[in-house]
């Protein structure tokens, strides 16, 4: 059966995706910044877009959702909830995203029997799960390599990883040790993508989650458009 990540965004696309983290003084404040990074993402080609609580709060992702859906942006939407990772789903079928992000998948996910349950039910089938496999900060399971991707091939209909942290290089040799594992399985570098490593990454990866580097290495600043531009003139000579 075709794989949900493909039926988004097609099989050679190699799709770039950037975060929206409601950064802002009020709540008005984080939608307008979130409206104005996600129409710089649109006029410069970006495909996505996940909408995550990184400094808002759940309200935040939710109220951003909804303006989001009723002004029918083209980019293909996500959610990402840090502090109640299952509820993105719930979110996500409510205002009509299309992926979830859950940045650890592994067997010590704290909510992983109430993912498991929700993942059975039919009202999320349609959706598409980023997950989280040896992701920044995520403490090691203790099992092999090969073990925590099956576990995540099993869960999820896209595996993420990064480097160590937000902002740092995700190592090309780790993304070569995956890509050989799970074969032609959809792979997503989660951190760490810009302009210069960009073409190399998505040489082994199926596509990127972009944050930082698009605000100029700090995710309070505002999404600088030359950097968008910067990166995705790298990304159109793969496609």
């Amino acid at each position: 059966m075709q794989n949900k990540f493909y039926d988004l965004f097609g099989t050679k696309i190699k799709p770039v995706i950037g975060m929206l983290h409601l950064v802002g003084e009020n709540k008005d404040k984080k939608i307008r910044r979130a409206l104005d990074e996600v129409a710089v993402f649109e006029e410069e080609g970006i495909d996505g877009v996940i909408v995550e609580d990184y400094h808002g709060t759940q309200t935040d992702v939710e109220e951003t959702l909804d303006v989001l859906r009723k002004r029918k942006t083209n980019l293909v939407v996500g959610v990402n909830l840090l502090r109640n990772p299952c509820y993105g789903l719930e979110l996500a079928r409510k205002y009509g995203a299309k992926v979830v992000q859950l940045d650890n998948l592994q067997d010590n996910f704290p909510d992983l029997d109430s993912y498991n349950a929700m993942k059975q039910l039919k009202e999320y089938e349609d959706l598409c799960v980023f997950g989280g496999i040896r992701f920044k900060y995520i403490p090691l399971t203790g099992k092999t390599l090969e073990e925590d991707l099956a576990d995540g091939r099993s869960r999820c209909e896209v595996i993420v990883t990064t480097g160590d942290g937000t902002g740092i290089e995700t190592p090309t040799e780790k993304l070569r040790e995956f890509r050989k594992i799970i074969g032609n399985y959809p792979l997503i570098v989660g951190a760490g993508v810009n302009s210069s490593n960009v073409r190399e990454q998505l040489n082994i990866a199926d596509g990127a989650i972009v944050g930082s580097f698009f605000k100029n290495g700090y995710t309070e600043n505002l999404v600088d458009r030359e950097r968008v531009k910067e990166l995705m003139s790298e990304v159109r000579k793969l496609r």
